[in-house]
């Protein structure tokens, strides 16, 4: 008598809501905390327009950064990839246009790397635009109360290399063909000094701009540039 075939057992992946993978730095400059790595630790879990937010913390530091990554996003497969870093000096969620494929190091990363005038990646592209729909996500912040602005230079440090080495890998590796990323900047909070925004504050901005990103095909077209 043959015995009757074991049903198979579905798929993991048939149950599992695609992800975003939503990444800030950990501390860096002396400072005992990074806003970036909050927010994202405050999302993690969360359903967003059907997709479940998968929060990690990148190191601040060259190279070391985009290897972690790398392999976040080999692991989680994620159909949207926003990076999140600290801008102490600005008030505002800023949404960054653009990342450009140099290194240049004011000061030294956590593991004492500073770079000057590097590429990011040898003989790559000049910059990469976000695939962000930027303005459509400015808008809806701004509609939900949060201070928010579109930004047209994300530095030279650690964040630009996150953000050059993500559009880099979305634009040439293969199996992420669709995937939308981008960076965006965050202040610091009250207690660490002003300009800051409260964390409730931000968490419900990324809310709204990674609800917008998910659901938004097509971007607006409204001014966001500068004058200067």
């Amino acid at each position: 008598m043959v015995a009757a075939p074991t049903p198979r057992r579905p798929s993991d992946k048939r149950h599992k809501p695609p992800r975003v993978l939503l990444t800030g730095f950990d501390p860096f400059g002396g400072d005992a905390l990074n806003p970036s790595s909050l927010i994202a630790q405050a999302l993690h879990g969360k359903r967003i327009a059907g997709h479940r937010i998968v929060a990690a913390q990148l190191p601040t530091e060259f190279g070391a950064s985009l290897q972690r990554l790398r392999a976040l996003m080999a692991a989680h497969r994620p159909a949207l990839i926003v990076c999140l870093g600290l801008a102490a000096t600005r008030a505002t969620l800023s949404l960054e246009r653009i990342a450009i494929n140099v290194d240049d190091a004011r000061i030294a990363d956590n593991a004492g790397a500073q770079p000057i005038d590097k590429p990011v990646v040898a003989g790559a592209p000049a910059a990469y635009f976000s695939t962000l729909p930027i303005k459509a996500m400015q808008q809806a912040i701004q509609a939900a109360g949060v201070p928010v602005e579109i930004s047209q230079t994300a530095g030279t440090f650690v964040c630009n290399h996150v953000f050059y080495g993500l559009m880099h890998r979305l634009a040439t590796a293969r199996g992420v063909s669709g995937t939308r990323g981008g960076f965006i900047h965050v202040p610091m909070l009250p207690e660490q000094g002003e300009p800051s925004l409260p964390l409730g504050l931000m968490v419900e901005g990324l809310r709204v701009g990674i609800r917008t990103a998910l659901t938004c095909d097509v971007d607006l077209r409204l001014g966001g540039g500068a004058v200067d």
